[in-house]
């Protein structure tokens, strides 16, 4: 059976809006899976930097992690500059702290936006049935006993088709938001990780 936006009446209109949040959707992803590519890389150069580091090899250690690409990278080496340059104690744990965050929060931004597609999706879908549903029965009712049975499952299925729109919307987006998320909490442990174990090595060179 052929059938057009217009033909779907108020549910066509939410399908539109289910259209544009999918290509939303699946743009931030996108831009998400670009961004935080890189988020877990360098694991072994900078356990070779905190070898480095623990051997008084300074500049070479700083070498190794000065082009690396992830938060990790950029927050240690920060704390590696910091730390040849005589900044210790609670101000530069503090700084690196905001630093954490910051990179953290840069990494979860849009993601929060992928949730809450996720999240109305299928709400639109269901609202878009409801209305489909009422629209089906009033017709019924104005047709006063004269509509058959194909006409009201044609409304129906009309009308059910919002619901379907909206899930194939909110799964992709749910599954990326979950995947998104993690992969970033992944990268912000390994920035604890790293700048943790470079603070031990700077106190005590034999925890190398």
């Amino acid at each position: 059976m052929s059938y057009d936006l217009g033909s779907l009446g108020a549910g066509g209109i939410i399908i539109v809006v289910l259209g544009l949040l999918s290509a939303l959707s699946l743009t931030l992803i996108l831009v998400k899976i670009v961004q935080l590519l890189p988020a877990r890389s360098g694991a072994a150069q900078r356990e070779q930097a905190i070898s480095l580091w623990a051997k008084g090899e300074k500049d070479q250690a700083q070498d190794v992690v000065k082009n690396g690409k992830s938060p990790a990278d950029r927050v240690m080496i920060y704390a590696m500059k910091s730390l040849a340059g005589g900044f210790t104690g609670s101000t530069l744990h503090s700084e690196l702290l905001r630093r954490g965050n910051e990179e953290f929060a840069r990494m979860n931004s849009l993601i929060r936006v992928l949730e809450l597609i996720a999240m109305i999706s299928p709400l639109l879908g269901l609202l878009g049935t409801v209305m489909g549903m009422i629209q089906s029965f009033q017709a019924l009712e104005m047709a006063e006993g004269a509509a058959n049975a194909s006409i009201l499952a044609g409304g129906i299925w009309q009308a059910l088709l919002t619901t379907a729109v909206g899930l194939l919307v909110a799964i992709p987006a749910a599954v990326g938001a979950t995947l998104l998320s993690a992969r970033a909490e992944s990268a912000a442990q390994m920035i604890e990780n790293s700048v943790g174990r470079l603070m031990l090595v700077e106190e005590d060179p034999n925890a190398a």
